[in-house]
């Protein structure tokens, strides 16, 4: 993991892209006007926390202009396109962990540092003064953000001039091949659910692990042993031109899968019962079956199955250089990528590959790297 800590007198960052996100207020206004809103809101409290977004925002734009050479420009959560990037050599995202995580959808190659700021953070300034209210869980988290409305002066400035703390962050790859196609997805800087689109549907998918083949049809990598050759399914997979067997597979049927990154490990996947990644420098990713109802075979993967069984690890890891195969055989499917706002169909038959070989992404965080 590559990190800062110092800076200097040298300004590094000279052409921003300040990506805003739309606050609820704002949304259920346009909802409001079309009479469309759903009667129970809470406008006093919406409007609070729009008035606390907003602020930060003109805080974070009044800082900028007082140096003189640095140029911004300002574009909704909503509208960002990858037009805006080019020339851009610091996008900062101002809301919460979710326009962190639309932000980076567009960081492909990882080659443009990403630095989030939490404008309206779970413990406010009058939040401290009350004794009992120790967090407002309505507020964004921060998890990804390296600072929030409350210290970005200070921290903001030690960016621009070389400083904070600079992590590359793994990110998950994940192609899919259908019939006619094979598309490449987005990178996921937390994590992955392939799941039914009906929450009470069933999951129905085989598994198995990837293993590449030459042109004179022999196997590459780890060896496969010859009890595992009866379990070697279907004919050569291809993905991105290479040929490959899928082995060591398993026949799942459940609520979907977990993917995850070791930066999305403590979201999502730690509450569904994964555990918890805390060297954010690990390149491993971490899958998690979930309410897994089918056959188990023995895990490739781990000396130490956490099944009750002693068979194919309900949640494992994904390591370097292993490519974990899918072939969705449910009717319909979703890919969901980091949330719900950016998704993916699949169909009966798509084969999904995944590993860790996205191009990691740069981001300033407030933690600091685990010391080996």
């Amino acid at each position: 993991m590559a990190s800062l800590h110092v800076g200097g007198p040298t300004l590094r960052f000279k052409n921003l892209l300040v990506v805003i996100k739309q606050t609820a207020f704002e949304e259920y206004s346009q909802l409001k006007l079309r009479g469309q809103a759903p009667k129970a809101l809470r406008w006093k409290r919406l409007e609070q926390r729009y008035r606390a977004h907003k602020q930060c925002v003109t805080d974070l734009l009044a800082l900028l202009r007082k140096h003189k050479v640095v140029q911004f420009s300002c574009v909704n959560r909503v509208d960002l396109d990858r037009q805006h990037l080019a020339g851009v050599d610091l996008i900062v995202a101002v809301g919460g962990d979710g326009t962190v995580l639309s932000s980076a959808h567009f960081v492909d190659h990882g080659t443009i540092p990403l630095l989030g700021i939490n404008s309206d953070p779970n413990i406010s300034s009058e939040d401290r003064q009350v004794k009992k209210k120790k967090s407002d869980e309505r507020r964004s988290h921060g998890a990804l953000c390296s600072f929030s409305a409350l210290n970005m002066e200070e921290g903001l400035q030690q960016v621009l001039y070389g400083g904070g703390n600079l992590q590359k962050r793994t990110r998950i790859r994940c192609k899919v091949k259908s019939t006619f196609s094979e598309t490449q997805l987005v990178p996921a800087l937390n994590d992955l659910l392939i799941a039914n689109p009906s929450p009470a549907a069933v999951s129905r998918f085989r598994m198995g692990w990837m293993q590449w083949v030459d042109d004179t049809g022999q196997q590459q990598g780890e060896e496969i042993e010859e009890s595992e050759q009866h379990q070697i399914y279907g004919t050569v997979t291809r993905f991105g031109g290479g040929a490959y067997h899928v082995h060591n597979s398993l026949n799942v049927w459940s609520s979907g899968m977990w993917v995850c990154t070791a930066t999305g490990s403590t979201a999502v996947m730690a509450a569904a019962g994964g555990q918890p990644m805390p060297d954010l420098a690990d390149t491993s990713l971490q899958y998690l079956i979930r309410e897994h109802m089918r056959e188990s075979i023995p895990s490739p993967t781990s000396s130490t199955p956490t099944t009750l069984d002693g068979g194919f690890p309900d949640n494992d890891l994904i390591r370097d250089g292993q490519k974990l195969h899918i072939r969705w055989n449910s009717q319909t499917g979703r890919i969901f990528i980091d949330g719900s706002h950016l998704t993916h169909h699949l169909e009966l038959g798509d084969e999904i590959m995944i590993d860790n070989q996205a191009p990691p992404l740069q981001m300033y965080s407030a933690e600091k790297p685990v010391v080996k």
